[in-house]
């Protein structure tokens, strides 16, 4: 926080609610760069009013960083993406530890790796208004005045997106049974078991590489699993989900992105790999740090 002096009171008070702040932010936006530019520029809002004339300064700054996240959202100025292959014209990376545990109130654990997700289907308003409400328990009335709806519409709102993160809780098992194949293709090419690559691999299987020197294309179960080492040395990466789907991604030892992969698995086999090993590429991508 530029400007603020630390025996000053209101300073003192906003830097009480920021780790709040930051994480309604973040949730909302999907990026904490942006996610710390909203608190920040609420920081200068609170430095411009009368902080003895708000009652509630805590619902308060939830309001406008609410609101500028929002208009962040609205403007589509969020989320820089990078075109991955022409099937992902963009795509966001995720890694698959799920929402922090006190940003999971009122949600479960039900609905776990799936809310990043889900929350990338829904619009602007919905988004807020299901963050806002359904994992930081802000009233409906707070947010309908942020959205500049009624509280009635709020609700519904409300209800449209809760709807969407139980369909994903639905298809939860059918992402972790997309796991187990993805995990097994990455044993059996780490351990060069070919036999084993062609049991999880479709038989037209396409499997795409970004490597500096270009983008190379290899296609057919045999072809692949030939070439399968490429990914092997991605089973010590870090699970993640990359556009929706399965992925993997890797880290060098400075902890700049060694390698970013993607699949796509349809009825228990692999059809579609995706790996990026271009580190010109990798660094243009918006991509999270080692854990």
């Amino acid at each position: 926080m530029s400007g603020a002096h630390p025996a000053d009171p209101v300073a003192e008070a906003f830097e009480a609610h920021r780790d709040r702040l930051t994480a309604v932010a973040h949730r909302v936006l999907g990026s904490h760069a942006d996610a710390d530019d909203a608190v920040q520029e609420a920081w200068l809002r609170l430095s411009r009013q009368d902080a003895d004339a708000i009652d509630n300064l805590g619902g308060w700054l939830t309001t406008v960083v609410g609101r500028i996240s929002l208009d962040l959202l609205r403007s589509g100025r969020t989320r820089p993406t990078v075109p991955l292959d022409d099937r992902l014209p963009e795509l966001t990376v995720t890694l698959d530890n799920g929402p922090a545990p006190d940003e999971l109130v009122a949600l479960g654990d039900s609905v776990g790796l799936a809310l990043s997700t889900v929350l990338d289907s829904l619009s602007p308003d919905e988004r807020l208004a299901f963050v806002l409400h359904d994992v930081f328990a802000v009233p409906h009335g707070e947010i309908g005045t942020i959205l500049g709806r009624s509280t009635d519409a709020t609700k519904m709102l409300t209800s449209r997106a809760r709807r969407k993160a139980r369909a994903a809780r639905h298809s939860a098992s059918d992402r972790q049974q997309q796991r187990e194949v993805v995990g097994a293709f990455l044993a059996a090419a780490r351990e060069g078991r070919f036999e084993r690559l062609l049991e999880v691999l479709h038989p037209e299987v396409e499997f795409t590489v970004h490597a500096p020197g270009g983008r190379f294309v290899t296609i057919g179960a045999t072809e692949v699993a030939g070439r399968a080492r490429v990914a092997g040395g991605a089973a010590h990466g870090h699970a993640a989900t990359v556009g929706g789907r399965p992925g993997v991604i890797a880290w060098n030892e400075d902890g700049t992105p060694l390698s970013l992969l993607a699949f796509t698995v349809v009825d228990g086999r692999i059809t579609g790999i995706t790996a990026v090993v271009d580190p010109a590429e990798l660094a243009l991508m918006d991509l999270p740090g080692p854990v």
